[in-house]
């Protein structure tokens, strides 16, 4: 009689050598295919937390422009910003607990456009100054030309200088650690944060330019976005008819 028995056999060996093979295989193949989180992007993610910043600095400092949106604390209280800015000026909005202005600048020469509301106070008596009342109705509306020598000059151009606000906002405290990986306005990102995120964080864009993207500022300092970076806008001074020149010291203002 002849034995089938070592064919049985045989047969399951390759079956099971081929199961095996065909697994490992596939976990080969797996690995193979894991999906590499840098793949795409510019690469700064593996980077350090120093250098990270340096090259987002550094990407910032040579923009052409940038927008700005957001919410800024300070001392000086809450403001609202929606400000398009470049190496020659600025312009947007600003608005604060009690009011809403436009500033515009071209070089040194700095204008505020406001209501007429803007440009009135309450008096000691709580009773609006009717003192005020001619000037509010000439500037309401207008470009008020800030003069230089104004003390709110220096605080309101600081709104409309790329580099000012910049320096200030992408400014950390303590040591600077990396955090994690996110999508901000459709973009992949990687985060640099002061100390643990108390000492501020910004979000650098892991695609093309490592620009920033968005902005927390330490100590609940508010949060913007920045975008459109290098996107060239108009900015011209505004027409003659549609601007007044106070000359001297602006009145006071609600604002």
């Amino acid at each position: 009689m002849t034995s089938f028995a070592p064919a049985v056999r045989n047969h399951r060996r390759t079956a099971l050598a081929l199961v095996l093979c065909g697994g490992l295989t596939v976990a080969l193949a797996a690995c193979g295919t894991e999906e590499d989180p840098d793949k795409g992007t510019n690469g700064v993610a593996k980077l350090s937390a120093a250098e990270i910043d340096k090259k987002a600095r550094a990407a910032a400092d040579a923009a052409s422009a940038v927008r700005l949106s957001g919410t800024l604390v300070s001392k000086g209280g809450t403001y609202e910003l929606d400000m398009k800015l470049n190496a020659e000026g600025g312009m947007g909005s600003v608005t604060s607990k009690k009011q809403s202005f436009a500033l515009l600048r071209v070089e040194d020469e700095l204008y505020l456009k406001a209501p007429a509301e803007f440009w009135t106070h309450e008096g000691s008596g709580g009773e609006s100054e009717t003192a005020d009342a001619a000037a509010a109705d000439k500037l309401g509306g207008k470009y008020v030309k800030v003069p230089e020598g104004d003390p709110s000059y220096r605080q309101l151009r600081g709104f409309t200088d790329k580099k000012v606000l910049l320096d200030g906002l992408l400014a950390l405290h303590g040591t600077l650690n990396k955090g994690g990986r996110d999508t901000v306005a459709g973009q992949r990102t990687i985060q640099i944060l002061g100390g643990k995120g108390e000492g501020g964080a910004f979000d650098v864009s892991l695609e093309k330019e490592p620009y920033p993207v968005r902005v927390a500022r330490g100590g609940g300092g508010g949060t913007v976005s920045l975008a459109d970076w290098g996107q060239a806008f108009p900015l011209e001074a505004p027409e003659e008819d549609d601007t007044v020149d106070y000359g001297g010291q602006l009145p006071k203002s609600s604002g």
